[in-house]
């Protein structure tokens, strides 16, 4: 027994290289982006598809590549992954376009859809005991916050000292590491040759999720055209048409059956909500900090590590806490936390609130961390041991398509505040502030009306999250055994 637990915590230290890599690389990127603008000078929906286009390209193929990684051997699925995931951050880094950095971004995004294929699921495995797995899962979502903390504070010391392709080498020694190591602590696994991966259904989710959020992202930063409109319709078409398919496949890349459960289906949108609300706020709030506030991109990250640090403790702690008072009271205390936190961003300015920010993350970090951690844990427990797997893709699925989605629709949003209130000169502030020859009141008209987009962008999160802590509230059982394990008959 003691063999197969130092096993399985080995297995689960392996695990968390590519989990730091993925949450390193996105926080990153944050604080890179007006080095980017100012280097690049993307237009908005560029900027935009720069930072999502990996957590897109991530969530449309991570059910896929787990399917892949079950009937070809995750092991070498791995080891292919982090590879291409290495050379993509390379060419990133030397990109000389922004169409050149997208592609490479979307690259990433392939390739960091083989990292994490079914790794909720392999924790099941591992940890077979509800209250191990539930540690288990704590720590893997430290890690994934602990990455998020390091990020900021890395890429500010290279940015500080360096151009800013070095934000995407940082990911070299990580790679690096896990290629030696991997080979050595992890075993090949296959979950079985039968049945095969529905190639239709891939391509449906990926080009529908994309088509349609160009269409919105183009409509804000822009205004309305007929190929943004039809690029929206068509994706819609497209993302329905991949819901129909899945209700008819003998192996469908998502079981939409799962979602019959409400416990699950509270926890699935628990693990989507707030990794869209952090991502957009911790965007918008680093353009604030930077181009707004005018601090040092150093500054900057410091100012984040606080939120961070809360957020990394909560994931280590959520288990006991969910031992204490049960997972119904920390699901609930999740999203009205998120929601308190984000408020405390309207007391931001154009001239200050600097503070109020790091108010902001420490409060929110809390929620973060409960939903980090209880989240993936919850989904599994709430189906049939046989379908824990599936849970698990579903649940780290969410985690990607939320972080993306808040970047792509929140930042949107503020795109199309910035547009109708700013001085109309150009797409972005960063942009704008770059206007040769901008007099001082324009650019202060500029930076305020960003500062609307950022308190928009807040109050509509805020409100999601009283909205889903009220349904927690009223649609989780009371009983705490109605939320453990379900036995199959």
């Amino acid at each position: 027994m003691t063999r197969q637990n130092t096993r399985a915590w080995f297995g689960l230290l392996v695990i968390l290289c590519p989990v730091l890599l993925v949450s390193m690389d996105g926080s990153i990127l944050f604080l890179a982006m007006p080095r980017i603008s100012q280097a690049l000078t993307p237009s908005a929906d560029q900027a935009l598809w720069i930072l999502d286009v990996y957590g897109f390209a991530v969530g449309s193929l991570l059910i896929a590549f787990g399917a892949i990684g079950d009937r070809y051997g995750r092991l070498k699925l791995l080891m292919i992954g982090a590879s291409v995931f290495g050379a993509a951050s390379i060419g990133a880094a030397f990109a000389p376009s922004p169409e050149l950095l997208i592609a490479f971004r979307a690259l990433m995004g392939l390739a960091g859809a083989t990292l994490l294929p079914s790794a909720l699921a392999v924790l099941s495995e591992l940890f077979t005991d509800p209250r191990r797995r539930a540690q288990a899962i704590g720590v893997f979502a430290a890690a994934f916050a602990a990455g998020f903390a390091i990020g900021p504070v890395v890429g500010g010391a290279l940015l500080e000292r360096f151009w800013w392709g070095s934000v995407f080498l940082v990911n070299l020694p990580v790679i690096a590491v896990f290629l030696l190591l991997a080979p050595v602590l992890l075993r090949e696994v296959r979950a079985g040759g039968e049945g095969r991966v529905d190639a239709l259904s891939v391509a449906l989710s990926a080009l529908g999720l994309l088509l349609a959020i160009y269409g919105v992202k183009h409509t804000a930063a822009e205004g309305p055209s007929v190929v943004a409109v039809a690029a929206g319709i068509a994706g819609v078409v497209l993302v329905v048409w991949f819901v129909r398919r899945q209700l008819t496949l003998d192996r469908p890349l998502i079981e939409f059956s799962l979602f019959r459960d409400r416990v699950f289906t509270i926890a699935i949108v628990t693990g989507l909500l707030p990794l869209a609300a952090w991502s957009a706020a911790a965007y918008l709030a680093g353009i604030h900090l930077q181009s707004v506030l005018g601090l040092a991109v150093l500054d900057a990250a410091l100012l984040a590590l606080p939120g961070a640090v809360v957020l990394t403790a909560m994931c280590v702690v959520t288990p006991v806490l969910v031992d204490r008072v049960g997972k119904k009271a920390a699901l609930i205390l999740c999203h009205f936390s998120i929601a308190a936190g984000l408020l405390l961003l309207l007391l931001t300015g154009v001239s200050g609130g600097a503070g109020w920010y790091v108010a902001s993350t420490v409060v929110a970090g809390v929620g973060y961390g409960i939903s980090f951690s209880v989240v993936a844990d919850t989904a599994v427990a709430a189906v049939p041991a046989e379908r824990a797997g599936a849970a698990g893709a579903i649940a780290e699925t969410s985690n990607e398509i939320g972080n993306a989605l808040g970047i792509a629709l929140m930042g949107s949003l503020a795109a199309l505040v910035f547009r109708l209130a700013g001085p109309d000169l150009a797409p972005t502030l960063d942009e704008t502030l770059q206007v040769p020859g901008i007099a001082p009141a324009v650019a202060a008209d500029a930076k305020a009306a960003f500062v609307t987009g950022l308190h928009t962008v807040v109050v509509v999160l805020s409100l999601l999250h009283v909205a889903l802590g009220v349904l927690a509230l009223r649609w989780l059982p009371q009983s705490e055994k109605a939320l453990e394990p379900q036995v199959s008959a």
